[in-house]
C-alpha cells in the first residue's frame, strides 16, 4: 500500500534539491540554444568541411541515448585530455554534465533552426538581397527573427525533455533531486512514495514550461493576429 504521508514527508526534501535540477536546465538549454545555431550555420550556407562535421556531429547526437553521452563524456573525455597533459579528474561531475546537456541540446537544437530557417520564404532573402543587404544582415534582420518564431514549438518540445533528461545527471554522482530521491530510497526503502514525489515535481515544472513557452509563441506571434483581425 502506499502511504501518502511518506510522500508529503519527502516533497520537500526532493524540492530542496530542485534548483540544482534548474540550474542544469537552464544553463544546457541557453548553451544549447547558442550551440545549435551555430552548428546549424554551416549546414545553411554549405560551408565545407564545417558541413560534414556538423552533420555528422548532429547524427550522432540524435542517434544515441544521452546516457551514454554522458557516461562517454564523464569517463572519456579525462581520459583524452590527460594526453595533451590536463587533468580532469577532480572536476566536478556538474560541470560534466552540463559539458553534455549543452552538447546534446546543441545537437536537437541545431537540427530544429536549419528546418525552421529552411521553410522561410527564399523570396525574402532574394529582395533584401537587390536592395544590396548583406548576408549577415539579412540573417539577422530577416531570416532569424522568423526562423525562431517557427522554431519555437521544437524549442519548447526539446525544452520539456531536456528537462527530463536531467533526471540522469545523478547516474554520475550530482546530486540533484533524483540523486536525493536515491538516497531517501537507500534510507527509508520507501521506492514508490519516493517516485510519486519526483512524478508530481516535474509534472509541475513541464506545465510551468509549456506554458511559458505557449506564452512566448503568442507574444512572437502577436503581429499576425492583429493583421488576422486587421487590427
Amino acid at each position: 500500500m502506499i502511504d501518502i504521508s511518506y510522500v508529503v514527508e519527502f516533497l520537500p526534501k526532493l524540492i530542496s534539491y530542485l534548483p540544482i535540477t534548474l540550474e542544469i536546465f537552464f544553463l544546457s538549454l541557453v548553451l544549447g540554444l547558442l550551440l545549435g545555431i551555430l552548428i546549424a550555420i554551416p549546414r545553411l550556407y554549405n560551408i565545407q568541411v564545417l558541413k560534414s562535421i556538423a552533420t555528422i556531429y548532429v547524427s550522432f547526437i540524435r542517434g544515441t541515448p544521452i546516457l551514454i553521452q554522458l557516461f562517454l563524456i564523464f569517463y572519456g573525455l579525462p581520459a583524452i585530455v590527460i594526453l595533451f597533459g590536463v587533468d580532469l579528474s577532480r572536476m566536478d561531475a556538474f560541470i560534466f554534465v552540463i559539458i553534455t546537456y549543452t552538447l546534446h541540446n546543441g545537437g536537437q537544437f541545431a537540427e530544429i533552426f536549419r528546418a525552421a530557417v529552411k521553410s522561410v520564404d527564399y523570396g525574402q532573402t532574394e529582395a533584401a538581397q537587390a536592395i544590396g543587404m548583406s548576408s549577415m544582415q539579412i540573417f539577422i534582420r530577416i531570416v532569424f527573427p522568423q526562423a525562431f518564431r517557427i522554431a519555437l514549438p521544437n524549442i519548447g518540445n526539446a525544452a520539456v525533455s531536456s528537462l527530463k533528461d536531467t533526471s540522469l545527471a545523478f547516474s554520475i554522482g550530482v546530486m540533484d533531486m533524483m540523486g536525493r530521491g536515491d538516497t531517501l530510497i537507500a534510507a527509508t526503502m520507501k521506492v514508490f512514495e519516493v517516485y510519486i514525489g519526483l512524478a508530481i515535481i516535474y509534472y509541475v515544472i513541464v506545465l510551468i514550461i509549456e506554458r511559458l513557452f505557449n506564452w512566448f509563441e503568442k507574444y512572437f506571434n502577436r503581429h499576425l493576429r492583429l493583421a488576422s483581425t486587421g487590427g
